[in-house]
């Protein structure tokens, strides 16, 4: 199975060319690069994963453009991609870099997978159990020893961690209520995760401690752990329909929640290298905009237009020195990956070697 899940695109020498075009935004005149070609379909990881190697040179994404859903690296200088998997039931949004972003992992039906950024070699890391099949969730920790993932049947939902370099696996949560988007904490062995629609609950690796987080009323969007691991920033959504949807902070280990700043309706953000700076896309129909927000002042300075049908699928994300952003939408028809260089309105930060 994994042989025939890794013919690669260095067997067949599949290297696509650029689709890249160059065009001021209409409510900014800034430039905005479209990386792909609406004409197919082609979607970023989920904005939680490690979609942009650390220098910004290239990214992985997936893409229908040679007929089926399948993993692509793109270089974000020249555009060209590299076809990296046959996969038989790609999930679009697990694709995500290994710390040393010479690999990256994929799920394919109900295996994990291993392969070379560069598509030359692909393994099966993990099968799971005959019954279930893949939940919302798939992610790996920041020293690529461990990865969470969600695995579901009818009335049940589990959450998984796998030791990737021998493959074993371990139950850390088990319940009939629906469970997504598991992130494991950087520096401690433990794992945030979804429960229901507007919960965030916080476990250790071994399932000790499982507890659900003291949040602001309303309901929960994206969450995000800081880059040390001490806190969590999420969206709130006011239950009231007046109020501004708000970005927060939780600091599990106290209890404590703040506000960061309210939001022109932020519906998806993520944050910059140090939580400096976060970049949203906004839900409002009248503003169909992707915002950056500088913390410190609490003032948004808009980017452009992503006028998506669904705000939902704009989800951006920067570049880990924070020097770009990428978003996605299907103003120009279908789902296509944009990109814009923000290094005039965003410091470079530190990028850490793996």
């Amino acid at each position: 199975m994994a042989g025939a899940a890794g013919c690669i695109a260095a067997a067949n020498g599949q290297i696509l060319p650029s689709e890249i075009k160059r065009y001021p935004d209409p409510a900014t005149e800034l430039d905005v690069y479209r990386m792909t070609d609406p004409a197919h379909q082609s979607w970023l990881p989920a904005s939680y994963q490690r979609a942009v190697s650390r220098r910004d040179s290239f990214i992985i994404y997936s893409s229908d453009r040679s007929g089926s859903l399948q993993a692509y690296r793109m270089e974000v200088k020249n555009g060209q991609s590299h076809l990296l998997t046959r996969a038989q039931n790609l999930v679009r949004e697990s694709l995500t870099l290994a710390p040393d972003e010479h690999n990256f992992y994929y799920l394919d039906g109900s295996s994990v997978f291993l392969a070379s950024a560069s598509g030359v070699h692909t393994r099966e890391v993990h099968r799971m159990e005959d019954g279930f099949q893949p939940g919302r969730g798939f992610s790996v920790s920041e020293d690529g020893l461990y990865a969470a993932l969600v695995e579901q049947k009818p009335g049940l939902s589990r959450l998984r961690l796998i030791t990737l370099h021998t493959g074993n696996s371990q139950t850390v949560v088990e319940t009939a209520d629906p469970i997504s988007d598991p992130l494991p904490r950087p520096r401690r062995a433990g794992l945030l995760y979804r429960r229901g629609v507007d919960e965030l609950w916080l476990v250790n690796f071994d399932g000790g401690q499982n507890r659900k987080l003291r949040l602001a009323a309303g309901g929960i969007g994206p969450a995000v752990w800081s880059a040390d691991g001490r806190t969590v920033l999420y969206l709130n959504f006011p239950a009231d329909p007046k109020q501004l949807n708000n970005l927060r902070e939780a600091t599990p280990d106290s209890n404590e929640d703040h506000l960061i700043a309210a939001t022109s309706q932020f519906i998806n953000f993520a944050r910059n290298g140090d939580s400096s700076v976060l970049v949203g896309a906004s839900g409002s129909k009248a503003s169909p905009y992707v915002l950056l927000l500088v913390r410190a002042a609490k003032r948004e300075l808009t980017l452009c237009e992503h006028k998506a049908s669904d705000p939902r699928i704009v989800a951006p994300v920067f570049a880990p020195n924070s020097q770009r952003i990428f978003f996605q939408s299907d103003k120009d028809g279908k789902i296509a990956i944009y990109c814009m260089v923000v290094e005039k309105l965003v410091e470079e930060t530190e990028v850490e070697e793996k």
